[in-house]
């Protein structure tokens, strides 16, 4: 008996510093090994933004560990959904995969007070996409 298979969701923003690892690590938390999660950046930054990091411990997950990778075609290929936020051009399309393009505030430069409601936004369209996904969140 063959396990079917679990979706899964690549999200992409210029840095991968910020919007796509929140993103990532909203889904991983709610969905759990339900969904292969993955994000990268066009033009990745050294580190994950620090106020994202604390936004992020303020609401629970811990993303301190987490680096910025690079955006490859390997992983839009290997995605069911892609997610951009704000990469503009820079992200290859492939016919057959679903892509989403959230437009959210850059919380590059922010301090920890402007990446809250950017967290709050993500964390809502994560949900949302659980939804769709058919993918019941954990408590």
């Amino acid at each position: 008996m063959s396990t079917p298979a679990v979706p899964s969701v690549l999200f992409v923003c210029v840095h991968n510093a910020g919007r796509s690892q929140m993103a990532a690590a909203f889904l991983t938390h709610l969905a759990g090994d339900q969904v292969e999660v993955r994000s990268a950046g066009s033009a990745p930054a050294d580190a994950v933004n620090p106020a994202v990091v604390e936004a992020m411990k303020e609401a629970g997950i811990d993303i301190a560990a987490e680096v910025p990778k690079v955006l490859t075609t390997e992983a839009v290929q290997s995605s069911d959904v892609v997610i951009t936020m704000g990469c503009g051009d820079a992200c290859p399309y492939f016919p057959g995969k679903r892509y989403l393009d959230w437009q959210l505030d850059d919380p590059a430069g922010q301090g920890v007070d402007a990446v809250r409601p950017i967290r709050e936004e993500i964390e809502q369209r994560v949900k949302g996409l659980l939804t769709e996904l058919g993918v019941e969140p954990r408590s």
